[in-house]
């Protein structure tokens, strides 16, 4: 018989491990929910689902999430937290200005033609909820934004380094290297066309030759 004392030291020294282990199983469904999301959509995700290719019941996994909106917003902070780690940070080791907009393009074409058999939740997800207000379609504008933003910022830099002329429109120019990205998914991944990708390439290379003065 435990002492009251050594009983308490009992229960916190469990508590922690009981935390973790609750954790490491949210990031399990929350990555098995991404792999589905990214085959069959945000709107295609449930709980009984999951719950199957979990093998766990459908109880199990509702008390992670508390709803399916839940789970929904959940797999989007994952996939922009992966999307960051991929595309974003790396370009960071460039040099400021044109460099890191160009390792961003770059970085950002890499993921798209890893998405080509996947599928990208930015643009499958606005496919089904630019018409659907509520919190799962604010959670997936507001990641968009935050990269769009980070683009222009790296636009921005390009200019007071003089990569690029003062009188570059940096919304202008981050709205038509968003938009080579969304045609180059298209072409790539519902045309199958093999030249998509050298034609992003080169409309970049005249987006940025336009604003550069060259």
């Amino acid at each position: 018989m435990l002492s009251a004392a050594n009983q308490h030291l009992v229960e916190n020294a469990e508590a922690p491990r009981a935390l973790h282990k609750g954790q490491q199983t949210k990031a399990a469904i929350v990555d098995a929910a991404l792999g589905l999301a990214t085959q069959i959509g945000l709107e295609g995700l449930s709980i009984g689902a999951l719950a199957e290719v979990m093998r766990m019941s459908k109880s199990g996994v509702f008390a992670h999430f508390g709803s399916r909106e839940e789970l929904q917003m959940s797999v989007i902070r994952e996939y922009h937290v992966r999307f960051e780690q991929e595309v974003f940070y790396p370009a960071l080791e460039a040099p400021r200005g044109l460099p890191r907009l160009r390792q961003l393009f770059s970085n950002w074409m890499q993921r798209t033609s890893v998405e080509i058999d996947s599928g990208c939740i930015y643009i499958s997800g606005a496919v089904e909820f630019d018409d659907r207000p509520g919190p799962v379609r604010d959670t997936l504008a507001s990641s968009v934004q935050v990269w769009l933003d980070a683009v222009r910022r790296a636009i921005e830099q390009a200019i007071e380094q003089g990569h690029l002329t003062p009188s570059t429109d940096a919304h202008q120019m981050g709205f038509e290297i968003h938009a080579l990205i969304l045609a180059l998914h298209y072409e790539a991944r519902f045309m199958r066309n093999p030249a998509s990708f050298e034609r992003a390439v080169k409309g970049f290379d005249a987006i940025v030759a336009r604003n550069s003065g060259h």
